[in-house]
């Protein structure tokens, strides 16, 4: 695969490395592409990014605020570096040109720093060998889209540069389909619709997104209730419109309804935090529960090779089961 060009419009002011890296990591078509502060330095200082047709090598260069055209062109892949590792894989769907996985919680999806092994990547590597697609120059064979550690659920992954091209292109026109499942804090209310906010990057916390007024991407997530117990915590169905990063974590919090067991959009509960009265003792249950309560269930996408629609389900892993066969034991379901 060869270079890829990426076309943005920067509208915040501010240096353009950060700008550029925030809003790299909001845009879905560069999310698997993995774009780091310090990638976006190196991409600057070898002069491939161009605002409004002129070449800036300058990371500090200052922007104003207005809205800008922005191209950044990814070189090609290197080698890809992590180690095959036999790690046990939960394939659903498998021919020449891709796979559907069954991720577990937990499961790193590519190698970095913290995380050099036991990946994903190292996983993919072992199975599928060298006919992996490389991406943008970053270790990461094969990754079509990720979720992150702690979600469970299905995951598209290329064998080959022409899939990957492919199913790249449906995740950046949004004829992709994803559904997951997420435990969240109390009701919403209404019981189903639709949540509306820009994502970008938090404004105290780069760890973190947010939904912010200004240089964030439009993201759309919808929503139905499909279990509640009592006021307390419900089970609600999210389908996603765009594909922004922490998308469903970042609108939930936003909503007033926290995943649970979110470590960073979760701490306060949701609505009515955590004094709320719980003569149940759900919200005992639901604070013991190790990681979000988040699960990608279903992905519909066409082929890449034969054009074929294709729709793939996975049930909820046995620790989200667990949780809801407890939760209705309570007798408030």
């Amino acid at each position: 695969m060869g270079a890829q060009t990426i076309l943005l419009n920067l509208e915040r002011a501010g240096r353009l490395d950060k700008v550029l890296a925030d809003a790299l990591a909001c845009d879905e078509a560069a999310q698997a592409l993995g774009f780091s502060r310090a990638r976006v330095q190196q991409l600057l200082k070898e002069g491939l990014v161009s605002l409004s047709g002129s070449v800036i090598t300058d990371a500090n260069h200052k922007l104003k605020g207005e809205s800008v055209a922005c191209s950044v062109i990814v070189p090609p892949p290197v080698a890809a570096e992590p180690q095959a590792e036999v790690i046990p894989l939960s394939i659903v769907f498998e021919d020449e040109d891709m796979l559907v996985i069954d991720k577990p919680a937990g499961l790193v999806v590519h190698p970095a720093a913290g995380n050099w092994e036991g990946t994903l990547v190292n996983a993919l590597l072992a199975h599928c060998g060298a006919s992996l697609s490389g991406i943008g120059g970053v270790a990461r064979p094969g990754i079509v889209h990720r979720l992150d550690k702690d979600t469970s659920g299905l995951m598209v992954v290329a064998k080959n540069d022409f899939a990957h091209q492919k199913l790249t292109a449906q995740f950046a026109d949004r004829s992709l389909s994803r559904v997951y499942q997420a435990l969240v804090w109390g009701v919403p209310s209404p019981i189903s619709g639709e949540i509306k906010g820009a994502i970008g990057r938090h404004p105290r916390s780069r760890q973190k997104m947010a939904v912010v007024e200004h240089g964030g991407k439009d993201a759309l997530t919808y929503y139905g209730v499909t279990e509640a117990f009592g006021t307390l915590a419900s089970l609600v169905e999210c389908k996603l419109a765009t594909g922004r990063t922490h998308q469903i974590r970042v609108h939930m919090a936003h909503v007033g309804h926290p995943v649970v067991g979110d470590p960073l959009y979760g701490s306060q509960r949701g609505k009515g935090g955590p004094a709320r009265k719980d003569e149940t003792g759900i919200v005992g249950l639901l604070g013991d529960f190790e990681r979000q309560a988040l699960h990608a269930g279903a992905i519909r996408f066409i082929h890449p090779r034969s054009s074929k629609a294709l729709n793939f389900k996975a049930p909820l892993p046995e620790d989200m089961a667990d949780l809801l066969k407890k939760l209705r034991k309570k007798g408030v379901a």
